[in-house]
Parts: C-alpha cells; structure tokens; sequence
C-alpha cells in the first residue's frame, strides 16, 4: 500500500486526490488536514480512516473531536498539526494542496523528514524556492508537479535531460480565462459573477480569479523557474484557448515535446503519486476526431498586467515575488468581497512590489515578514 497525507483534502485538489484513492485501491491515506470546512473533513475521516486529521482551528478542531469522537483518529490544530501531518513517519507522500504560504513550514518539515513532495501549492515554490530547492537536491527528495501545466513540462521532459539533452525554452500554456480578448476599458465593468466563469477548467474561487487576471499564470512562471532551474528568459507564456496542450518544452534541435490531454486535473495527480508508472485512469479521453482545432495567442500583458509583473518580480527575485503573491492574495480577497474592482487587483499587486522593503536572499521568517507588510499595506488603504 502507498502511504500518503494531504493538506488541503477538502478543496478542489485534495478531493480530486481522494477520487484517485478511490479507483486505485491500493493507497492508504495516513492523515488529512483542512481549513474550517468541518463537515466534509468529517465525511472524509469517516470514509478514509486517517490516523490524524487537522483544522486551522483549534474551537474547529475541538467540535471535530466531539463529531468523531466514535473513530480512533486524533484531531490536531494549527500549524503543529500541519508540521505533525508532514513527518508522520510511514507516510510516503505529502500533497501540499492547501492554498497560500501557509505551505512553506510543512514542505520544509517533510522534506527534512525525506518525504516525496506533491505539490499543488504554487506559493511555497514562488515564495522560498531558493530555499526549498536545494534542501530538496540535499535530502534527495523528489519534488513531483501536480499542476496540469508543470506537470505536463515534467512529463515533456522525462528522461531527457538524464541524455543530456538540453532545453532552449519550457513553453507554459494558458487559457485565457474568461476574459481572453476584452480590453482594460472592458474589465472596468467586470463583476465577481463575470471573473468565475472559466471557460474549461473547475476550480475554487481564489484560482478561478487568478486565472481571469492571468496572476495564476505569473505564478506558475515564478514556480517553473525553481522546479525546472531555467532562467527567466527561457519561459514563454502561450494563450491556448482549448487547454487540450498543457504545456510544451522546446529543445536545443528545436524540437518541441508536449503533453495533451482532457482539461482534468485528475491525470497529473494520479501520475504524481505513481510516478514513473502510469496507471488507468477513468475518465473522458482526448478524441481528436472531435477537435475542430488548437489556436495560440500571444498573450496581451498590457491589458494582464498582472503577468507583466510576474515577470518583473521573478527577474529581480529576492523577497519581491512574495510581495507579489501577498497583495494578490489580499486584493483576490477584497475583489470577491466587491469592495475593489477587477483592474485593482493588478494595481495593488505593483504598489506592493514598489513598496514593501526589499531582502535580497530572505529568510523564512522574512518571507512571512514580508507576507504582513504587503497585508498592512493594502490594509491601510481600506
């Protein structure tokens, strides 16, 4: 039996990941960790009989023990829980799939204890990849992508560079999101309801609007950096309205390998946990009978500024992509609350990058440092 642990098990990742555990049968689920959502932790605990399982909270944790106070699972909190949950030992895999920082401590604390990282939480990467990297190279841990994007450039890859062979470019395909084609004047207008329309793919709130400001995509720039030590200059970002090319990697011949498939985020978690194996999968397959066609665009970064500045903040590196990631974060947040418009989030997002202190190798705890003063500084203003 595989033996994994999740932290984020009741959004969009971590129950994706469960269906998974579902089909295959042959993987043991050791510890769950979520935010508040009480019930669906409930139901999972009862469904998977983890040995652990872990709310932010502790009064959630504690109405969580009275729920399950039948079973022999113990309930933990906060970020000794998480920490807990990333070094159980017999745990093989740790799924970062929870959102935001909050990842950094527990990736840290799994790689330290030589657990294979799945990881879904784009932040830990784009924040502390200068420290998470080569802790990862130190312990000889594996560090296997599950977004569909960086996932589809790992597979674009395998084997090759065991040969040799090396990579003139990783070719990172968008969507678009819902507002592909709409100019700045038109984004004024956009309400919340507008932003989570995706066109393909199904996801929580937070990435659905990173999406529709194309934030999403300057953090997978920022995290393919550090996951596939390229430099800035040989990523290129590709509008890809169909989503069926999850991304490509160009070689120095020129040839351009890709990875296709179903808009379905299932396939590169399942190829995460099992990797190198591949395993069956359910699910609707690709039929290229019914492709009427695969377009790509050049993607408009003055309309998205806000993957112009991806770019501008993985350039300068240090402690600037946090700023980066904070502000949208906290401008996401107002946005959803409809207390800002839609182009403020990329404006927030650049006063944060001009005006939170710079650290040029920072630390973790000036990470989270600089995570608070991006916080207090769009705070402030509201």
């Amino acid at each position: 039996m595989k033996k994994i642990a999740i932290l984020g098990s009741t959004g969009s990742i971590g129950t994706q990941t469960l269906d998974i555990v579902r089909e295959q049968k042959d993987i043991q689920v050791t510890a769950l960790a979520a935010g508040k959502n009480i019930r669906c932790l409930e139901a999972q605990i009862r469904e998977f009989s983890p040995e652990v399982a872990a709310l932010w909270g502790e009064a959630d944790a504690r109405s969580l023990r009275e729920l399950v106070k039948d079973l022999p699972v113990r309930i933990v909190s906060g970020m000794e829980g998480l920490l807990e949950i990333a070094t159980m030992p017999g745990t093989e895999i740790l799924v970062t799939a929870i959102v935001g920082m909050l990842g950094i401590r527990p990736t840290i604390a799994a790689i330290e204890a030589g657990k294979i990282i799945a990881l879904a939480n784009k932040e830990t990467l784009v924040t502390a990849g200068h420290i998470i990297m080569p802790l990862a190279r130190e312990k000889h841990v594996s560090i296997l992508p599950v977004d569909s994007e960086h996932s589809a450039i790992f597979q674009s890859m395998n084997g090759e560079r065991e040969h040799g062979n090396e990579i003139h470019k990783i070719l990172l395909t968008a969507s678009g999101g819902p507002f592909r084609g709409k100019k700045r004047e038109e984004l004024k207008q956009m309400r919340v309801e507008d932003a989570l329309k995706h066109p393909n793919w199904s996801m929580g709130k937070k990435i659905t609007i990173d999406s529709a400001t194309m934030v999403n995509k300057g953090l997978e720039v920022m995290e393919a950096k550090w996951l596939f030590d390229v430099e800035p200059e040989q990523i290129q970002v590709v509008v890809h309205p169909q989503s069926i090319i999850h991304s490509m990697v160009e070689y120095k011949d020129g040839a351009v390998l890709a990875q296709l498939g179903t808009p379905d985020m299932h396939l590169p978690i399942q190829y995460a946990l099992y990797y190198p194996q591949r395993r069956n999968l359910s699910g609707k397959r690709l039929d290229f009978y019914q492709l009427s066609g695969l377009t790509f665009e050049k993607p408009d970064m003055e309309t998205f500024p806000g993957l112009k500045l991806a770019f501008q903040a993985m350039e300068r590196g240090g402690n600037l992509p946090t700023a980066y990631n904070a502000a949208n974060e906290k401008a996401v947040a107002l946005f959803l609350e409809r207390k800002i418009s839609f182009p403020e989030i990329p404006e927030l997002i650049g006063i944060c990058m001009e005006q939170c202190r710079f650290a040029e190798n920072p630390s973790v705890e000036e990470i989270l440092a600089t995570e608070a003063e991006a916080y207090a500084l769009i705070e402030s203003r509201w």
